[in-house]
C-alpha cells in the first residue's frame, strides 16, 4: 500500500494528535484545555486538506498560523506557570509551525509543477 500525501503533512496530523489530546495527561481542564484540543482539531483538518489537495497552500498555511498560534498560547491565556502545559505548547507549537512552513514550499512547487493539484474551479462546474 502507498501513502499518499506528504510525509509533513501525516507528522502534522500526529502533532495535532497529540495537541488535542495533551490536556488529557496536564490536567488542564477549562479554556487553555479546550483551546489546546481546538487547535489540535484545526492541525488535523488543515493536514487532512493539504493531503488530498497538494497543491493548495491554504492547508498549509492554516497548519503554519496554527503552529504560530499554539506557540504564544501560554502567554496569552496565562498558563506559563503550568510548566508542563507550557512546554508542550511550545514544542509542539514550533514543531507545527516548521511542517507548515516546510509544507507550504513544498506545495509551492507542486502547484507550480501541476495548477490542477490546488483547488480547481473547474471541479465545481455542473456540465450538461
Amino acid at each position: 500500500m502507498r501513502w499518499k500525501g506528504r510525509w509533513a503533512d501525516w507528522a502534522a496530523i500526529l502533532a495535532g494528535l497529540a495537541l488535542a489530546l495533551s490536556w488529557i495527561w496536564h490536567g488542564m481542564y477549562g479554556f487553555g484545555g479546550g483551546a489546546m484540543l481546538v487547535l489540535g482539531l484545526g492541525v488535523i483538518v488543515a493536514a487532512v486538506v493539504s493531503i488530498t489537495r497538494p497543491g493548495a497552500l491554504s492547508g498549509e498555511a492554516g497548519i503554519l498560523g496554527i503552529g504560530v498560534l499554539t506557540f504564544v498560547l501560554p502567554w496569552v491565556l496565562g498558563f506559563t506557570d503550568l510548566t508542563a502545559a507550557a512546554w508542550t505548547a511550545w514544542i509542539l507549537g514550533v514543531g507545527i509551525a516548521a511542517l507548515g512552513a516546510f509544507g507550504l514550499t513544498r506545495a509551492r512547487q507542486a502547484r507550480k509543477r501541476d495548477p490542477e493539484l490546488a483547488w480547481s474551479p473547474q471541479a465545481y462546474q455542473v456540465h450538461n
